[in-house]
């Protein structure tokens, strides 16, 4: 009974070794590379631009108020408000209430007098007509405002320029104006108006276009107010110039070789809408730069290169 008992233990110590001594140990999995797809671009050396751009509102400088010169009533107005009028133009015919009383008993009792009492009123510029007060038939007095003209010759853009921008207008400078249907107007700075905006502290500035058609009052266009012109610049995307969150520390992701990219800080200069210019280091036309993929890589970062979509 003692020699079975003994037996047992040593079986299955045996049948463990043998079991153990079969199996082949498990070979580790060796880690998988990740590597972040990304797409590239190069440099590009083309003259570079920076433009402020402001709002110009259309406007008349000058407008002439036609006033009646005598008291009585319109015998004639034939004018429409929007109308186009020439210098010495008949605007209105006014007949004085004396006239209108007594006019044609004076003509019965001596034809040659001719008298009519009628004065004419004519346009002393030529212009639109922005505003009409009075039509045939009214009775109007001395010095009473008939209607407004304004100046065809002092069509202009007013545009509103903030005064720490006056060092990039000066007179004579030649602007262009973008109408809001796309139309470019070329025009020229002819006067700075010796007031500024106590709460906006912006001052008018006075741009005469050259127009071959008629332009309403009170449009709103672009004015591009060149700041900076670099006739020769190396310049990148947007998309491929990273900051931080303070915008004082800038870099772009360089490749180093086919599959890693490296961080490289860089110094900018001029900002357009869709590229910057890069003043050091000093970039090759060979050089690769990730233009996407490359927000939130780390330096010595691995990466694939794949073809934009």
């Amino acid at each position: 009974m003692r020699k079975t008992c003994l037996f047992f233990p040593f079986l299955l110590l045996t049948i463990f070794m043998m079991s153990c001594k079969g199996r082949e140990p498990v070979a580790e999995e060796a880690p998988v590379e990740v590597q972040t797809p990304v797409t590239i671009t190069t440099i590009l050396q083309d003259p570079l631009e920076e433009y402020i751009e402001l709002n110009a509102n259309s406007t008349f400088l000058l407008k002439n108020y036609v006033k009646a010169n005598a008291n009585g009533y319109l015998q004639s107005a034939h004018l429409e408000p929007g109308e186009y009028v020439k210098p010495g133009q008949t605007l209105f015919t006014i007949k004085t209430k004396e006239a209108q009383s007594i006019g044609n008993a004076v003509n019965n009792l001596d034809t040659s007098f001719k008298f009519t009492g009628t004065n004419s009123i004519r346009a002393g510029t030529g212009g639109f007509i922005s505003q009409l007060n009075h039509q045939s038939g009214d009775y109007v007095q001395d010095g009473e405002q008939l209607a407004v003209i304004s100046d065809a010759n002092s069509f202009v853009f007013l545009m509103e320029l903030p005064y720490e921008l006056k060092p990039f207008v000066k007179i004579g400078n030649r602007l262009e104006v973008l109408l809001p249907d796309g139309e470019k107007l070329p025009g020229q700075v002819t006067a700075l108006m010796p007031l500024v905006d106590a709460v906006s502290q912006t001052q008018n500035v006075v741009i005469k276009v050259s127009v071959t058609h008629t332009i309403p009052e009170n449009l709103i266009g672009k004015v591009k107010i060149p700041k900076a012109i670099r006739t020769h610049s190396i310049s990148l995307p947007r998309a491929a110039v990273l900051s931080n969150e303070t915008q004082s520390e800038f870099w772009v992701m360089k490749m180093a070789d086919s599959t890693t990219a490296v961080k490289v800080p860089v110094k900018k200069g001029i900002e357009t809408r869709d590229r910057i210019e890069i003043l050091s280091p000093v970039f090759s036309a060979e050089d690769k730069i990730l233009l996407s993929g490359n927000y939130g890589l780390g330096d010595t970062a691995k990466v694939k290169i794949v073809q934009p979509q």
